[in-house]
């Protein structure tokens, strides 16, 4: 049994292992996250370590991926990534990875699936497999792995009162993911990708072709609003989270939601903006967002 000094001492070394972890957590959210971490700062201390390691490992999954040398090497290292997520089901005493310790204490403390946290690694995985999607439902089911999946995770962290909130977060997240695939069609196609249904573009008269030039022609500003208008539809039917969800919470989905809603509004007004340059709210615009979230009834 340990005498009163060194139990002190222990415990103050307990403390300093896992502040210094949600310190790297909370650094990197900060540097990584330009339009999410407006809504993470709402949040409770707990929550938001939660939601801060688990955007992280989103992140660094992402970029381990990216900074792959050669593209033979992906699938080792997303298979890395998997174990990384296995290990953390568990609680972690070693501090050596910050973010998986945090989020191992996130995932035992909200009961977060590790079914969830794997279909990330998935989603990663099929954007190295695929740069081009046919129809609504084949790019749908990447949006939920990437996006809705996340918005899941984020519910079971915020707590909620009836099961149908995972089900508006699923849109949510579809409509997050959308305005980002419209936001960043320009550097998609510079990258040679098209994540914009290929039989819709086909409908509207715009050619894969045109896309990769930046000239998809006259049929892209009626394209753009039936895609702003699906948009719109997932934000509404997203929304509704707020109903289950705790106050706190709902700030946060509202600001980080309600940004994404603002460059929606902006390529709404301007179908060119995004051949152009990526759309994007000004710090000014993003505080009236944080300010009207905390303001508007959730």
């Amino acid at each position: 049994m340990l005498k009163p000094l060194e139990a002190v001492r222990a415990a103050r070394r307990s403390y300093s292992v896992e502040d210094e972890a949600e310190q790297f957590c909370r650094e990197m959210a900060r540097r990584e996250a330009k339009n999410f971490y407006w809504g993470f700062i709402s949040l409770p201390h707990e929550q938001r370590m939660a939601i801060y390691a688990l955007y992280d490992f989103a992140r660094q999954v992402d970029d381990d991926v990216d900074d792959a040398p050669r593209a033979d090497l992906i699938p080792q290292r997303l298979a890395a990534q998997r174990q990384r997520i296995i290990r953390c089901m568990a609680p972690l005493e070693d501090a050596g990875d910050p973010v998986m310790y945090v989020l191992s204490k996130a995932v035992q403390r909200y009961t977060i699936p590790q079914d969830e946290l794997q279909a990330l690694i998935d989603g990663v995985e099929r954007d190295c497999t695929h740069t081009r999607y046919s129809t609504w439902e084949e790019l749908r089911e990447y949006c939920r792995l990437v996006a809705s999946v996340v918005g899941r995770m984020c519910v079971r962290i915020f707590g909620f009162t009836d099961a149908q909130a995972l089900t508006c977060a699923d849109d949510l997240g579809l409509a997050l993911q959308l305005t980002n695939i419209l936001r960043d069609v320009r550097e998609d196609a510079e990258m040679g990708r098209i994540y914009l249904p290929g039989e819709e573009l086909e409908r509207f008269g715009i050619t894969e072709a045109a896309m990769l030039r930046g000239e998809p022609g006259e049929g892209w500003n009626a394209f753009v609003e039936f895609q702003t208008q699906r948009a719109r539809e997932l934000f509404e039917s997203g929304y509704r989270v707020l109903r289950y969800i705790p106050r706190r919470p709902a700030a946060c989905v509202q600001t980080m939601a309600g940004i994404y809603e603002g460059i929606l509004q902006k390529i709404e007004r301007d179908p060119q903006l995004p051949l152009r340059e990526r759309a994007a709210l000004s710090k000014r615009e993003k505080l009236r967002v944080v300010l009207g979230s905390w303001l508007r009834p959730a």
